[in-house]
């Protein structure tokens, strides 16, 4: 009995290094915004199909947190689904800004996305889209992006939105 316990002991004295060793970051969270994780990979693919609102992972960040609050606010007003065709147009435009099919599928495949989960972002795309032009109709442009910035600091600040402060592993 004895020589079975030392033998365990021993097992995971040398086993426990090898596993620690393996282990490898798969993913960095950036932030929680009331419960939604936004990872490093959500934000570099959000950059690499062009929604990043900007060149850096800073704005593309900062782009994505403003996103999903909006969004929560989308899905408790329900606004009409896009329809196909619009859905279809959007698609096309983020095919045509890669030199080939296969570039798309590469960079969605980086980036842990299915044509679905693409298809689904463009959809919410459009329906925060549709809301806003129902919320914040205004003929001055200037007017309304004041307004919607406003909106959207509100949302800020009642949002419980955290940043982790140190690299998550």
């Amino acid at each position: 009995m004895l020589k079975t316990v030392m033998l365990v002991i021993g097992l995971s004295a040398f086993i426990q290094p090898t596993i620690n060793a393996q282990s490898e970051v798969i993913d960095r969270v950036l932030a929680v915004v009331g419960g939604e994780i936004i990872t490093q990979s959500d934000v570099d693919g959000a950059l690499a199909l062009g929604f990043g609102g900007g060149q850096d992972r800073g704005s593309a960040l900062e782009r994505l947190i403003e996103r999903t609050l909006m969004l929560t606010e989308v899905r408790r007003y329900v606004p009409p689904e896009p329809d196909a065709a619009a859905i279809e147009q959007r698609l096309q435009a983020v095919r045509q800004t890669f030199s080939s099919a296969a570039a798309l599928t590469q960079t969605l495949t980086t980036y842990g996305i299915d044509e679905a989960r693409l298809r689904e972002f463009i959809r919410d795309d459009l329906r925060i889209q549709a809301y806003l032009d129902e919320r914040f109709a205004s003929p001055e442009a200037e007017r309304r992006n004041a307004t919607i910035a406003d909106w959207l600091a509100g949302l800020r600040r009642r949002a419980d939105i955290t940043r982790p402060s140190s690299p998550q592993r």
